[in-house]
């Protein structure tokens, strides 16, 4: 009877430990998509336009950013304002992904990329605290990221 009450303390233990879910690594969805950093979500997508066209999402400076699937470099540079150093990457003739505020970009236009690859090192350029802004689109117009990236 001891070990049983062992046993059950150990399983209330592991499931009183939420902190792992936001820890979980960046990886690819199986859409072909993934997490393009590690950290908490602090910003979420509105679709009001004027708010917040993707998420951010908190980090260390110089924490890897990753590409969130496989695609074409088609900008990489700080000339977009409000995005800080950015990259976009161009998936299809229908999607694009943003990765903006980063403090080193690893990447240049024209590269190709492998979901997972790292592309930039995290920062806070052309904003208050480290972070990423990650933002995809489909034919231009934002949408959720978090309708595309893997539960976490």
């Amino acid at each position: 009877a001891g070990s049983k009450t062992t046993v059950i303390k150990r399983a209330s233990t592991a499931a009183a430990a939420p902190a792992a879910v936001a820890a979980l690594p960046a990886g690819p969805a199986p859409k072909g998509w993934g997490w393009p950093s590690n950290g908490i979500l602090i910003g979420k997508f509105s679709s009001n336009g004027s708010l917040n066209k993707g998420i951010d999402i908190a980090g260390d400076l110089g924490q890897p950013v990753l590409a969130a699937s496989d695609g074409s470099v088609v900008y990489a540079g700080s000339g977009l304002r409000g995005y800080g150093e950015l990259v976009i990457i161009k998936h299809s003739d229908t999607y694009v992904s943003a990765y903006g505020h980063n403090r080193r970009l690893l990447v240049r236009e024209g590269q190709q990329v492998k979901v997972g690859q790292t592309i930039a090192e995290m920062g806070s350029t052309g904003t208050d605290r480290v972070k990423l802004h990650f933002e995809i689109r489909r034919q231009g117009k934002p949408v959720d990221p978090l309708q595309f990236l893997p539960r976490r």
